[in-house]
């Protein structure tokens, strides 16, 4: 994972953002991770469907959002994303989140290839591939509007 910094909530005191995602997500994370978004990874999927986050919280983070991670049941991994800061309390599908989250999960599990599902109430499934300093991700997605910008 590019430019991440690994929290080690075993050595004492967490820093002040990492308190405030620790009260969040209400449970002893596996790893506490911060890159554009701060990356938790719990321990089950049925954690992660428990998890009820105290927006008003959230917007006293520095970073983008909160990407809170697992082992899925059915897939390799599972998702939920929350970035109040940016008018976005959960978001359904976060594609960019997943070129953080698809090279840690790629490193763990041993393989470049991922199905992840994000578990937002809208929900939905995505292919990650990575390889050569990239992630390729995948998935289908529904036309809601179309348009066209004119440029002087």
């Amino acid at each position: 994972m590019c430019a991440a910094h690994v929290y080690e909530l075993a050595d004492g005191e967490a820093p002040r953002e990492m308190a405030i995602v620790l009260t969040i997500v209400g449970v002893q994370p596996e790893l506490c991770l911060a890159s554009e978004d701060y990356l938790v990874v719990l321990d089950s999927e049925d954690q992660l469907r428990q998890i009820q986050p105290d927006m008003t919280q959230l917007t006293k983070l520095d970073l983008r959002g909160v990407a809170i991670t697992a082992p899925g049941s059915d897939c390799d991994f599972v998702v939920r994303f929350f970035a109040p800061n940016y008018g976005i309390d959960e978001d359904p599908v976060t594609g960019s989140a997943y070129t953080q989250l698809a090279p840690y999960w790629a490193e763990r599990l041993g393989t470049p290839r991922l199905q992840a599902r994000q578990l937002s109430s809208r929900g939905g499934d995505v292919g990650c591939v990575v390889g050569q300093g990239r992630v390729s991700i995948s998935g289908s997605a529904v036309c809601f509007m179309q348009g066209s910008i004119v440029l002087p």
